[in-house]
């Protein structure tokens, strides 16, 4: 994955972002503050604005760049979240200016990282990191099995929003959802929801 494929992934996921806009706001007005698609098509706007002039040729810091402009920019709790993400995989990344199938799995892993050390979250709590886990796992297990990384990607996307859906089977352990209980189980995670298009946008090559 080169710069331009790279910034056209940042896109990617700028464009699905406003595209379920409304999506998001109708799954976060039921557990949350009904703003998560407009911080999500903002924040995701802004780190792709940052970077699409191409001027940056180290794409270790283009994401950095991209991150810190995010977290600037919607300074709410997953913006902040998202924007981390960015960030820790543009210190994985220093120094790359072609991207390997490997780097792109380091990408996505220190993405993970990044948000479930700032979130002090886990798999199974109802998060972000369930929808977007199962599609690093399918895509490191595609990637180290030497499938090509388009194929590899569309079938992240796949495994990544089945996390999502599954989300109704599992408690809420943090925000507002939790105050719920039980009867959180029957609700979609809106941050894995998040966690689900970006992967999904991801696998549009």
């Amino acid at each position: 994955m080169n710069q331009q494929e790279l910034i056209a992934m940042l896109g990617r996921i700028s464009k699905i972002m406003e595209i379920n806009r409304d999506y998001l706001i109708e799954l976060d007005s039921v557990v949350g503050d009904s703003d998560l698609g407009l911080t999500m098509s903002d924040g995701f706007r802004s780190a792709y604005d940052s970077v699409s002039d191409g001027m940056e040729p180290d794409l270790g810091k283009l994401l950095y760049k991209a991150g810190k402009t995010m977290g600037n920019k919607v300074p709410s709790t997953m913006g902040t979240l998202m924007a981390a993400g960015l960030m820790r995989a543009g210190k994985v990344l220093k120094g790359k200016t072609e991207l390997t199938d490997q780097d792109v799995v380091s990408l996505f892993q220190a993405y993970q990282d990044g948000v479930a050390e700032l979130g002090k979250a886990k798999p199974g709590e109802k998060t972000f990191l369930d929808g977007f886990l199962p599609g690093i796992d399918m895509l490191a297990a595609g990637v180290n099995a030497g499938i090509s990384l388009e194929v590899v990607l569309q079938e992240a996307a796949d495994a990544a929003w089945a996390g999502f859906e599954n989300t109704t089977t599992m408690v809420a352990v943090h925000g507002r959802a939790a105050t719920r209980g039980e009867a959180s189980k029957a609700l979609k995670d809106p941050g894995a929801a998040v966690g689900a298009l970006i992967m999904k946008a991801a696998a549009k090559r």
